[in-house]
């Protein structure tokens, strides 16, 4: 699969204002295959997203070219 979301473990969270379902509702939407890669929801827990995009924030698509975007997931989705 050519693209990973990084997103919190919170996976039942399915609400319009929660930041990962927003962009992975706008994959679905868009009909893009993705992989879900849930990490730690806990800020000090989430290494993985900080070496993978340098911050700490999710979501966090990443490509398999090991590119990633990350912005605010209003501009993500």
């Amino acid at each position: 699969m050519a693209v990973k979301l990084l997103r919190c473990s919170n996976l039942w969270v399915k609400v319009g204002g929660h930041p990962c379902w927003r962009v992975q509702k706008a994959l679905d939407e868009q009909g893009i295959e993705y992989e879900v890669v849930p990490l730690p929801y806990r800020r000090g827990k989430r290494d993985r997203v900080e070496q993978v995009s340098g911050q700490q924030s999710y979501p966090v698509i990443q490509f398999d070219d090991g590119s990633v975007y990350r912005e605010e997931s209003k501009d993500m989705a």
